[in-house]
């Protein structure tokens, strides 16, 4: 073969090399490019799934937050009903004995001669006084002949008789009050028991 059909070959197998380099140098890049793309899409994947997940916990945390917000305000509702409801009880206690003090003078008087018109005025105070106080949720409540109720009744005594059946009350010494149904002041009372075989 001749000097220049020799350069000839070695000038093409350089130039098909310098091709088949090159194009194994444009073939790195692109696999660079899609491995990198590929690395992006899962790292926002990721980055998504993550946010998904804050966003459900901050759903949930949301909703927690809002029936706790409802529980408190159903339980102030309820506070403050019940306030309204006894906010007068400590003024309604202090006013029970002068009711107690005007009932036993009726009672005294009832058993003196000629004291009818003292008898009326007290009794109408009374009236008045008990009238006002039931606009404000208080009611007595009758004790005399109903079975004892600890509950209701503080007893004082226990008193033999075949009047009345065992551990039902005798006599009311003061009476029981409710405020809004709710025990205000218990009946003081006396009890009855059976008569002892000796008697």
């Amino acid at each position: 073969m001749s000097q220049s059909g020799k350069e000839e070959r070695q000038v093409k197998e350089q130039n098909q090399g310098g091709e088949s380099s090159e194009n194994e140098r444009e073939s790195t890049p692109s696999k660079d490019r899609d491995n990198g793309k590929d690395f992006e899409v899962e790292e926002l994947r990721r980055r998504l799934e993550e946010k998904e997940r804050e966003a459900k916990e901050n759903h949930d945390r949301l909703l927690r937050m809002a029936a706790d917000f409802e529980n408190f305000k159903k339980r102030a509702a309820r506070e403050k009903e019940e306030w309204t409801k006894y906010a007068n009880e400590d003024l309604i206690r202090a006013i029970l004995p002068f009711i107690d003090n005007l009932e036993r003078a009726v009672n005294h008087a009832e058993k003196v001669a000629d004291a009818g018109v003292l008898i009326e005025g007290v009794r109408l105070t009374l009236k008045e006084i008990h009238k006002t106080l039931y606009r404000f949720g208080l009611t007595s409540f009758d004790s005399v002949g109903q079975p004892f109720d600890p509950e209701r009744h503080e007893a004082m005594l226990m008193v033999e008789t075949d009047e009345h059946e065992p551990n039902h009350v005798v006599e009311e010494f003061q009476k029981g009050y409710l405020l809004n149904e709710r025990l205000l002041r218990p009946a003081t009372v006396s009890v009855s028991k059976p008569l002892s075989k000796e008697n």
